[in-house]
């Protein structure tokens, strides 16, 4: 394609003249603009250019859209499941008449019809010949008060307290006792006494009842096994867990991880195939009640052989490794691990660094705190920043204080022993939270108490050695779950033994 002299233009295909289409084409392709690009949606930032003309376009934009959306926000209203039932008097009667209620405590319910000629009204309703009741003697209360509170007359209530005084005091009868009744019609200003039963003692049931027309007291002597019971396992995963499973009661276990939480860390000094061993004073009656007593051994067994052995003697633990037996190092105040240690520290509340003159001790708020050795009280009480303290005086110019207690179970110039309690964990004075402060002075001056070891000695030697070896060998010498074997009722009795049924029983 090429132009001719007077700008026409002369194309192979058409000849000289091109139509008027290809001038109009050519001038579509060449003239036309090019279109215009669409124009970007900007993301807003109201944290860019604050204050300027964008972004007080910006924040009207987003003002209006928060109002659009809060107009459009649906509205909440409850969902009526059904409507209200009406309950009218008529209704009322007729719910009343399914209801069942006994007549002897006053019921009203069920359908009533209209009395006929057969029916006698009577002016006074006629009182029950006999009736059994059971009640529990209260605190501050005696035998007498509890068959008095029950109807008996005067009479028949002195008879019977008089032939109970002949086997025990009658006000010795522990509270909560339970007492069985059986009243008889009326008779001197109230019901006589039928028969009244009551578990007085452990191993003693009594029981007045009419005979011929007076009362008499039978004794029903019931057979006691005082055996302690002996429990053995392996620790396992945790030792309070593989206590309580092996048959160990809640109380016995926590009094044997106290005293043997005196020895050895619980939560690292023990291995899960050591045994345990606890053995506790246990009495037991042929009619299958039983009650516990205190803890009077607790033993840890590796490879089968003894690594800790502890009985109760003289109202205290000893080892049992011979002649002045001995106990190192110092007992933890609290169960639990050091939070803060000795030396140089911010404070939390006051916010510079200054001394921490002492170890800090996680423990949840009411957590017993112990004498980490014996010594004496010199001060309880509230001591400045340090909230409520106890200080003791274990002699040598070495004395320990321990703050921030909830409350104190010490008191001044009182004597303590290792791992007696002298208070509980709590949040007093300068602190954040419940913990322990516990802190050690020699000749006044602080020191670390983790640098610190004590070592007491039992003072057993000679014939009380004897004797404390020998109760040890009976107690090893005790099969596990012995004490748990059927019991035979032999006690002798002045008459048949009484029924005893589950409610009459007095759990340990």
């Amino acid at each position: 394609m090429f132009k001719s002299r007077d700008d026409s233009v002369i194309s192979p295909a058409f000849g000289r003249a091109a139509p008027a289409a290809l001038l109009t084409a050519q001038f579509i392709l060449t003239k036309q603009p090019a279109p215009r690009p669409l124009p970007s949606l900007r993301k807003p930032d109201l944290a860019q250019d604050i204050g300027s003309q964008r972004w007080w376009r910006d924040l009207a934009g987003f003002a209006a859209l928060t109002a659009i959306a809060a107009a459009l926000w649906p509205g909440i209203a409850p969902l009526v499941a059904a409507p209200p039932v009406s309950f009218d008097a008529n209704a009322r009667d007729e719910t009343r008449s399914q209801l069942i209620a006994p007549l002897a405590l006053g019921g009203d319910s069920g359908r009533h019809m209209a009395s006929g000629t057969a029916v006698r009204i009577l002016r006074t309703a006629p009182r029950r010949a006999q009736l059994a009741l059971s009640t529990k003697i209260a605190p501050g209360e005696g035998l007498d008060d509890a068959l008095r509170r029950a109807g008996l007359n005067s009479g028949d209530a002195s008879r019977a307290l008089s032939l109970v005084g002949g086997a025990l005091n009658p006000s010795q009868l522990a509270p909560g006792t339970e007492v069985d009744i059986r009243l008889g019609p009326e008779a001197n200003g109230g019901r006589q006494l039928d028969a009244v039963r009551f578990r007085a003692r452990f191993d003693l049931a009594l029981a007045v009842e009419r005979r011929g027309g007076t009362l008499a007291l039978t004794r029903t002597g019931i057979a006691v096994s005082a055996a302690p019971l002996r429990i053995r396992g392996t620790v396992g995963p945790s030792l309070y867990r593989s206590a309580r499973a092996a048959g160990a009661p809640a109380s016995a276990v926590q009094a044997y991880l106290q005293v043997l939480g005196q020895q050895v860390d619980l939560e690292h000094g023990l291995l899960p195939t050591d045994t345990f061993d606890i053995v506790v004073a246990h009495r037991r009656a042929a009619t299958g009640e039983s009650k516990l007593g205190q803890l009077l051994y607790a033993g840890i067994d590796r490879d089968a052989r003894p690594r800790i052995q502890l009985l109760r003697w003289g109202g205290q633990f000893y080892e049992a490794s011979g002649v002045g037996e001995q106990r190192s190092g110092l007992v933890a105040p609290v169960p639990g691990r050091v939070t803060s240690h000795f030396g140089q520290r911010r404070h939390p509340v006051l916010g510079f660094v200054r001394m921490h003159a002492g170890l800090d001790f996680g423990a949840a708020s009411g957590t017993p705190v112990v004498a980490v050795t014996d010594g004496r009280v010199t001060s309880a009480g509230r001591m400045g920043g340090c909230g409520i303290a106890v200080r003791i005086d274990h002699g040598n110019a070495l004395q320990t204080r321990y703050c921030h207690m909830s409350r104190m179970a010490a008191y001044p110039g009182q004597l303590v022993r290792r791992g007696e309690v002298i208070g509980y964990v709590g949040s007093t004075g300068l602190s954040t939270g419940p913990h322990l402060h516990y802190e050690m002075y020699r000749g006044g001056r602080p020191v670390n108490p983790a640098e610190v070891s004590f070592v007491t000695r039992a003072q057993l030697a000679g014939n009380d050695l004897v004797r404390f070896r020998q109760a040890l060998q009976v107690l090893k010498r005790i099969t596990p779950g012995a004490a748990l074997a059927p019991l035979a009722n032999n006690a002798p009795s002045d008459s048949r033994a009484m029924t005893r049924r589950e409610i009459d029983k007095v759990g340990g």
